[in-house]
């Protein structure tokens, strides 16, 4: 099987489950069961409940998947976007 024949989902983890592996919910709903990939296993990116995540799935077993990315949270709280530059006017 070639890597183009993954089908490739959306999803967030909602669950961490014993032995490295976690309950995905897809987009569409449905829910998986998916491990890390070795690259995340490798660079050590922790993956919390909560976090958007890509997950690859073969067509032979859909009730099982591979994280293959963590998506970036952009909004943190508490930080400013011009934190660092001294330039910020909203404490003046």
């Amino acid at each position: 099987m070639s890597r183009d024949d993954f089908i490739k989902m959306e999803g967030v983890v909602t669950d961490v489950l014993p032995a490295k592996q976690y309950a995905v919910k897809l987009e569409g709903g449905a829910v998986i069961r998916a491990r890390i990939s070795g690259k995340i296993r490798m660079n050590k990116i922790s993956i919390l409940p909560g976090d958007r995540v890509t997950v690859e799935i073969s067509p032979y077993d859909v009730t099982n998947g591979c994280i293959v990315y963590r998506t970036k949270n952009t909004s943190v709280a508490g930080n400013k976007a011009n934190s660092g530059n001294g330039n910020n006017n909203e404490e003046k």
